[in-house]
């Protein structure tokens, strides 16, 4: 990864609410096709900067950027549109609607018809719905939720709820994917077939992928890069083998052995 070009760089990102600071001063870069862990204790700003990647805060200083391009400043959809996608913590489908609703709704920033084309589901319109369909259909088959794609949301376990999201973030065929902790609240063959997906998702999909995960098991398993976060402040940044045995970050959070 070292010599290839970042993807995502944030430098000297600031974001500050009132007098607390959210995060102060971060800085790494996010190399293309590989899977990078953010860690840290609660508090320690992880989801604050993924939401600044996302356009949903927006930073006093510091800049976010894409393939050289700065992100700051964007509003979330504009950031859409440059292939970022993300999925949250606390799960946002639209529970009263199917599966399958959900991923087709992954598809809007690609839609192109206007309001008449699309009202008469011809020529341009038609052809751009059936190669949306096909899109969605492949998410559903790389994340085997064929079984479940007519149920409504709400009517599913937790874990394939999770699942589902994911699908819908992978649905706008993003170049750069955001997982805010996409296997909290899951149990062990949950986990595992979450990370399974994701592992899949990146060599399949060739996607670069950015995952907020508490889990040091399934960080260290699956990702080619970690950033830890204290406070605010990157206290490490390296392979999960150099963050294992960084000292500053088995202090600060990870812990020793006993």
């Amino acid at each position: 990864m070292s010599n290839a070009s970042p993807l995502l760089q944030i430098i000297n990102l600031h974001l500050q609410f009132g007098g607390v600071k959210a995060l102060d001063a971060v800085s790494f870069d996010i190399f293309p096709r590989a899977i990078h862990a953010i860690i840290g204790p609660n508090g320690a700003g992880k989801t604050s900067l993924l939401n600044c990647i996302s356009g949903l805060y927006h930073p006093q200083r510091g800049e976010i950027r894409l393939a050289g391009k700065n992100l700051v400043g964007l509003k979330p959809h504009q950031i859409a549109e440059r292939g970022i996608a993300r999925s949250f913590q606390n799960i946002e489908l639209f529970r009263h609607m199917t599966v399958l609703d959900n991923l087709k709704l992954g598809r809007h920033i690609h839609m192109q018809s206007g309001a008449l084309t699309g009202g008469l589901y011809w020529g341009p319109a038609q052809r751009e719905e059936i190669q949306n369909r096909e899109f969605v259909e492949q998410v559903i088959d790389l994340l085997e939720i064929q079984a479940i794609r007519k149920q409504t949301v709400s009517s599913l376990p937790y874990g394939l709820q999770k699942r589902v999201e994911l699908g819908r973030a992978l649905a706008m065929e993003p170049q750069l994917l955001l997982l805010d902790e996409p296997m909290a609240g899951m149990n062990a063959e949950e986990k595992e077939d979450m990370a399974r997906f994701i592992l899949d998702i990146a060599e399949e999909r060739a996607l670069t992928i950015v995952l907020i995960e508490h889990d040091m098991g399934v960080v260290m398993d699956i990702s080619n890069q970690v950033v830890v976060l204290d406070f605010g402040k990157v206290i490490g940044d390296g392979t999960p083998a150099e963050i294992m045995h960084n000292p500053t970050v088995i202090a600060a959070y990870l812990g020793k052995e006993h």
